[in-house]
């Protein structure tokens, strides 16, 4: 599921380079998905399907036996993903790959990680085969942060605190690695980069990436939460959801594991990496 999305792109296309036949599933089955070349066809199977939709999901995963399950967080989450995962065990699938989210605890202090914890609850009592990928910061969205660069400028609520980013690209390779082979499937794996690296920090490499020079404004909290909602126009529901994830940050300093590693037999992307490869996004 989420064909068009960042992490399920990713893992579309790791299943395609090892010539695993794939079924992508999206809204919008008639709409190009992004990579996709005629070349991809033979293995490549596109149906519509949508978590509000029941009866759409049940022709989706008819004949499948593995799902990739990885949906947009909002307040509707918990309500969609236990929705699929019922709808894939009534229709024979085997095994499910759900990304969920760093403190998926049921006394998380972060909503959407309580919610993942609530969906990896109900996963587990419907018995089923499962793997969990617990990927820390999207270096993907740090893409967002083109127009504050743009300003020269960088705001958080971090302080020095140090952050986990990982390549969407890498968890792609390794849910692919866990749908494809039985030795990884069944596990619970936190998926980092290489380091864990503070706002600080980061606007120091975007700056240096883009000859600009950026700097790092440290609010409090609630000063981050209310710029995020009248300033940045996010709903009340994301800017909470920011603003918790980076005082677990703070809480709970983050450091780096090995897992990609251990599980691909290569470094994880570097954030340095990804930086230089986007250089001229940050540059607009």
């Amino acid at each position: 599921m989420g064909a068009t999305g960042t992490t399920g792109n990713a893992l579309l296309h790791s299943l395609l380079a090892l010539g695993a036949p794939v079924r992508a599933l999206t809204r919008t089955p008639h709409e190009p998905i992004p990579g996709v070349t005629r070349a991809h066809r033979p293995l490549l199977e596109v149906r519509y399907a949508d978590a509000r939709d029941p009866r759409s999901l049940r022709t989706a995963f008819e004949g499948a036996n593995r799902l990739f399950l990885a949906m947009a967080n909002g307040p509707a989450q918990v309500e969609l993903e236990t929705r699929v995962i019922d709808m894939a065990a009534d229709t024979g699938v085997e095994h499910i790959l759900k990304i969920s989210a760093p403190a998926a605890e049921a006394d998380s202090p972060v909503a959407v990680s309580r919610g993942h914890h609530a969906v990896e609850e109900h996963l587990r009592a419907r018995g089923m085969e499962h793997t969990i990928l617990y990927p820390y910061a999207f270096m993907q969205n740090l893409l967002r942060l083109a127009p504050a660069v743009a300003q020269g400028v960088i705001l958080g609520a971090m302080g020095e605190a140090p952050c986990n980013y990982v390549d969407c690209r890498d968890i792609g390779d390794v849910a692919a690695a866990a749908l494809t082979r039985p030795d990884i499937a069944g596990g619970a794996y936190v998926l980092t980069g290489p380091e864990a690296v503070s706002h600080p920090e980061l606007a120091r490499r975007i700056g240096a990436v883009t000859g600009r020079q950026v700097r790092y404004v440290d609010l409090a909290p609630d000063e981050l939460r209310d710029h995020l909602v009248h300033r940045a126009h996010m709903p009340a529901w994301l800017a909470d959801h920011v603003t918790e994830i980076q005082q677990l940050a703070v809480t709970r300093p983050e450091t780096p594991t090995d897992t990609v590693s251990r599980i691909l037999g290569r470094p994880p992307r570097t954030l340095d990496a990804f930086l230089h490869e986007n250089r001229d996004h940050f540059r607009r």
